[in-house]
């Protein structure tokens, strides 16, 4: 017998479960933002018999009620309006809502008959009880702490806004604005009494790092730098909730909903999982998640630093625009009081994230083309500007491209022109090298440990901080590898101690640009979007930069940070740049070191009268082999000297530009040019060490022969240079 199919009653109500019923935060805050507005509108014509039966009935209840006071009932209606309007953040705090009620409750009372009855009777009651000055007391000081707890705002803010707003010395705006930075121009004068900024003077062989500026240095305000009004939307967050708590209950994966972070750029939405739930199995589902959301790309952090919790980080419907001036006007950035501050941006809860250059002490930042590397550096040059007179700080530039660090020319805190040539940022970087053994000759001597203590100290030549930058790391890789790379590893090894900096960026984050040894020794790194998992993890060791947006987002580690912290970097115009830098001229020339871009090593051997540096002990017994030989070849002196090919190779070009030898002509030996008479009377060497033994071919000729000479130069190696 067939079974008696089940029919289920259909709820007549279900259909309205279909519906989407939830509204976005920020669509609920301008709603009700335009009934307060129509509320306070209406409440203001009711106060000239404009507003109807109901609002002149209403109003009269107010008055009666509280008298004089309820003329401010449209007032706080359209103060309401405003606030919704404007407000980032959803909802106003327990504590200022209980101050506004109370305030206007207990603001009638210090109008005694004009009060209303609910005024007179507060009145009454503590005139009564405490007397009539006792009562005034404390009326006011319940009015004044109403005050406080309906605008959230300490009283010291709210007298000094009285005063500086609604005093009769008023003063223009930008006056009464204060500086970020009033603070070091007050520690800066204290120190010097007269306010001068006292010129720097770095003791070397005419490397000087000199200062023309001798007057009262003026920090910028930040009046001069553009802000921005755009809001982040994250869409309808409660929507977006209940779809990741679905979408992992799917997968058996059961997770508590926690806070939700509206960042600039992207939506944190965090959980806690269940008991039993591994977290590999949450980070597996980025992509179901990333399907159900319908967004791309989402980002899993799991667990978040700190915290009990896991993180799914979901693009904005809508970006906001962090500006430069709205994170120096910041809490975070005030309280640091160190000159090497950098304003990073702000993070996904859209708290403002700045770091410490002093403490990192170096940077790397990559990233591919267009993804903010560029405005990163822009961001961090405008900063230290901010901060630091020119001789609190110098910058030397490195610009590839010709066309990034244009604008900064001729500014006061500039050590050399911006550099655009290869071969000169790799004398700029030797000279850099000297210049930080040359400080830690003037520390040893002092008996000091870093900069701070030797500048605390009182000398009479300060030394003034140094920040290399360089714009593009590829180009000079590809050209000068093992300068390059040899004199970035020194600075990053050595110079923080004696206040040397380096920032580096690359759009190539290959292994050939940022190599191991370069990796090592610069811990801080900033990475921006890369097209593939391989390039973040040769950036950051680490997956994550490929699910970046672009635009400034980026991910930040240093010691500090445990993980990769994301934040959204600060943007900065070409406005901002020309008004800072021409705000920086206008103060002061620049004055160069001429000698930083020309810069070549010293030789430890001397220098021939040519100019020619010698760089190796056997010049001189290579020069005297190729002439006696009448004739020059690599394999010669090979031979001669037991040494390798690119030992020889580099003696045949010193001996080319000294004039002893000719140019190679093939395959053929090169011609010899100089005489023996010749090599007899000329000095082989200017050095001053006279510490080193005389060359023996200098002083008695060889023989001829040539087995006599293998046997003599060899006898000689092996007693003066037992190295080779």
């Amino acid at each position: 017998m067939a079974r008696k199919r089940k029919y289920t009653k259909h709820n007549d109500k279900s259909w309205v479960k279909k519906f989407d019923w939830t509204i976005d935060p920020q669509t609920g805050r301008e709603i009700f933002a335009i009934i307060f507005f129509i509320v306070g509108i209406l409440s203001a014509l009711a106060l000239f018999n404009l507003g109807g039966e109901f609002s002149n009935s209403t109003i009269e209840l107010m008055i009666s009620l509280f008298g004089i006071s309820g003329f401010i009932v449209p007032l706080i209606f359209v103060a309401l309006g405003i606030y919704f309007w404007n407000e980032k953040e959803a909802g106003i705090k327990i504590l200022q809502i209980f101050g506004l009620v109370a305030l206007f409750i207990f603001l009638p009372s210090l109008f005694l008959t004009k009060g209303g009855s609910i005024g007179i009777s507060f009145s009454e009651y503590f005139l009564s009880l405490f007397g009539e000055i006792g009562g005034y007391l404390i009326l006011v000081g319940l009015n004044i702490i109403c005050l406080v707890l309906a605008t959230g705002k300490r009283l010291k803010q709210i007298m000094a806004w009285i005063f500086n707003r609604g005093g009769g010395d008023k003063k223009p705006e930008k006056e009464a604005r204060v500086s970020v930075f009033e603070t070091v121009w007050q520690k800066i004068s204290k120190k010097n009494g007269d306010g001068k900024v006292p010129v720097v003077r770095i003791v070397g062989d005419g490397n000087q790092v000199k200062n023309s500026f001798d007057g009262a240095w003026t920090f910028p305000t930040t009046d001069i730098l553009q802000t921005s009004n755009t809001k982040a939307s994250a869409g309808n967050i409660q929507k977006n909730v209940e779809i990741i708590q679905k979408s992992l209950k799917d997968f058996s994966i059961s997770v508590t909903m926690g806070d939700v972070n509206i960042g600039p750029t992207v939506t944190q939405y965090t959980f806690k999982p269940h008991d039993g739930v591994k977290l590999n199995q949450i980070t597996a589902r980025s992509n179901d998640l990333s399907l159900a959301l319908a967004a791309h790309p989402i980002r899993v952090e799991a667990p978040i630093p700190g915290k009990a919790a896991v993180g799914v980080e979901v693009p904005n419907k809508v970006s906001a625009v962090v500006t430069l001036r709205e994170i120096l006007e910041s809490k975070e950035y005030s309280e640091s009081k160190s000159g090497g501050t950098i304003p990073l941006g702000r993070d996904v809860a859209g708290i403002p994230i700045v770091v410490d250059l002093h403490k990192m002490p170096h940077l790397l930042i990559a990233g591919a083309t267009g993804s903010g590397k560029s405005v990163c550096i822009n961001s961090i040059i405008l900063a230290l500007l901010y901060q630091n007179s020119p001789n609190d700080m110098k910058l030397i530039l490195v610009d590839p491209k010709r066309v990034e660090f244009s604008m900064y020319n001729e500014i006061p805190h500039l050590l050399c022109p911006v550099i655009t040539e290869p071969d000169k940022t790799v004398n700029a970087l030797k000279w850099a090298v000297n210049e930080m053994e040359k400080r830690y000759h003037i520390l040893s001597e002092n008996h000091k440990r870093n900069i701070v203590e030797y500048n605390q100290s009182g000398p009479a030549q300060k030394m003034p901080y140094i920040v290399v930058i360089i714009d593009e790391l590829a180009d000079l890789m590809v050209q000068s590898a093992n300068e390059v790379e040899v004199a970035i590893v020194r600075i990053a090894q050595m110079a923080r101690a004696v206040g040397i900096h380096l920032i580096v960026a690359t759009q190539r984050p290959s292994v050939n640009v940022i190599t191991g040894l370069i990796k090592a020794n610069i811990t801080s790194r900033i990475g921006f979007a890369v097209a593939s998992q391989v390039d973040s993890r040769t950036i950051l060791d680490q997956a994550g930069s490929e699910k970046l947006l672009g635009n400034g987002d980026m991910l930040f580690m240093s010691n500090e940070f445990g993980k990769p912290k994301r934040i959204q970097g600060v943007f900065v115009g070409e406005k901002d740049i020309h008004n800072i830098t021409d705000f920086m001229r206008s103060q002061g020339q620049s004055s160069y070191v001429e000698d930083i871009i020309n810069y070549r090593t010293p030789s430890k051997y001397g220098s021939t009268p040519s100019g020619v540096d010698i760089d190796d002990e056997l010049y001189g017994e290579a020069k005297n082999i190729v002439i006696q030989a009448n004739k020059a070849s690599a394999s010669l002196l090979q031979r001669r000297l037991r040494i390798g090919y690119a030992r020889a190779a580099r003696l045949l070009d010193i001996l080319e530009e000294n004039g002893i030898v000719g140019q190679q002509a093939g395959s053929k030996p090169r011609d010899v040019i100089a005489t023996t008479e010749r090599v007899v009377r000329e000095p082989t060497s200017t050095t001053n060490y006279s510490s080193q033994p005389p060359i023996r071919s200098q002083i008695q000729p060889a023989p001829v022969s040539e087995e006599p000479i293998i046997n003599q130069d060899h006898n000689v190696q092996n007693q003066s240079h037992p190295d080779q």
